[in-house]
């Protein structure tokens, strides 16, 4: 650890299988049963019960291979405004103990609680009372991580859930990270703990017995970033401004499109959405780029910037119509996306105050 680093006290809350939780809440006829939200015949699972799960389960799988895991699978098409509703009423929550706030998506945010708004001392209790009040007012659960960073934090929240939570206590944190598997760890991925695994690096302990040198050779720029962790050094502080990098809309089709027809109703449908989309939010941007996956799940990409910011639901449809000709495959197409980046939106920086205050009080649930 960075004794000259400030001590921060981190939550992260993260949703129990958020939309299949939402579904089952919803309807109680699907409690305790494999599902799926997404659509049975095309398409992905966007999220996955923890009774499927049991079966192998997972969001982004397809959902033919959901429906081979586990043959009993019951899908729901989402419902995104009803997640949203959701999710606002546990932002409410959060605002009641701080103003320093970063969601990371609707079922997952971080929170400091350095300084709260209660004046609790124990980020621990905090925690329990966030996600007991998010059980009485949604009927859903929750799980917490609680430690001095955000890294940390994340890491610790995946530990107890679903409906638990977990505190790494300054004193337990080397200790911890040298004995935590390295796939567990945020931020490696499967490729990348497949190398690790292939290098003899299985535990924090392997990790930090490289130099910040051989993991900046071995792994790029990432390098830096493992050395730093696995002792614990993560200085990144809760933005509770986040900067909206992009504005995407993409419709995955029950059935393939063919002709050239279909596409341009498609995209000028999707132009439509896009334009309402960031006209509520007065958003502009310089880059359009075309998503196309077609039958086979093959993804191909390509935009377009100007040097002025794009405006009209017209010139969405006429770019996108130009990089649909420049495709290099004439297959069949099952989704189609089109989004908007290099945005006028401005970091709006907050400066907060943290003290360093130490962790009392602490146990898991």
């Amino acid at each position: 650890m960075d004794s000259s680093f400030p001590m921060r006290k981190i939550i992260h809350v993260d949703m129990d299988a958020f939309y299949a939780s939402v579904e089952q809440h919803d309807n109680p006829a699907l409690k305790g049963k494999a599902l799926a939200v997404g659509g049975e015949h095309r398409g992905v699972v966007s999220a996955a019960s923890y009774e499927a799960r049991k079966f192998g389960v997972r969001s982004a799988m397809p959902s033919k291979t959901a429906k081979e895991k586990c043959p009993h699978l019951i899908f729901v098409p989402p419902r995104f405004a009803r997640y949203k509703e959701i999710s606002k009423k546990i932002r409410e929550i959060f605002y009641e103990y701080t103003d320093l706030v970063e969601p990371l998506s609707l079922d997952e945010a971080y929170l400091d609680v350095t300084e709260n708004k209660k004046g609790m001392e124990s980020a621990n209790q905090i925690a329990k009372e966030i996600r007991q009040k998010i059980f009485e007012q949604t009927g859903l659960t929750a799980s917490a991580g609680i430690s001095v960073n955000k890294f940390l934090a994340k890491v610790a929240s995946d530990i107890n859930k679903p409906n638990g939570q977990k505190t790494i206590h300054p004193d337990k944190i080397e200790d911890f990270l040298e004995e935590l598997p390295v796939e567990k760890f945020y931020g490696v991925g499967k490729v990348t703990a497949n190398k690790m695994f292939s290098l003899g690096i299985y535990k924090g302990k392997d990790l930090k017995k490289r130099s910040i040198e051989d993991l900046t050779r071995l792994f790029g720029k990432s390098g830096a970033y493992y050395y730093n962790v696995v002792r614990g050094i993560h200085h990144s502080e809760v933005k509770p401004h986040r900067i909206q990098k992009s504005v995407a809309v993409e419709r995955t089709f029950f059935e393939d499109l063919f002709d050239e027809q279909q596409v341009d109703e498609k995209l000028q449908s999707l132009s439509e959405e896009l334009q309402n989309r960031l006209q509520k939010n007065n958003i502009l941007g310089r880059s359009l780029t075309l998503k196309i996956k077609y039958k086979d799940f093959s993804l191909y990409t390509r935009s377009i910037t100007k040097e002025e910011y794009f405006s009209s639901t017209e010139q969405y449809f006429n770019t996108g119509k130009k990089l649909w000709e420049l495709r290099p495959f004439d297959k069949p197409v099952r989704l189609l996306g089109l989004s908007l980046s290099q945005l006028n939106t401005e970091e709006k920086k907050q400066v907060s105050v943290q003290l360093k205050i130490p962790f009392k009080e602490f146990e898991d649930q």
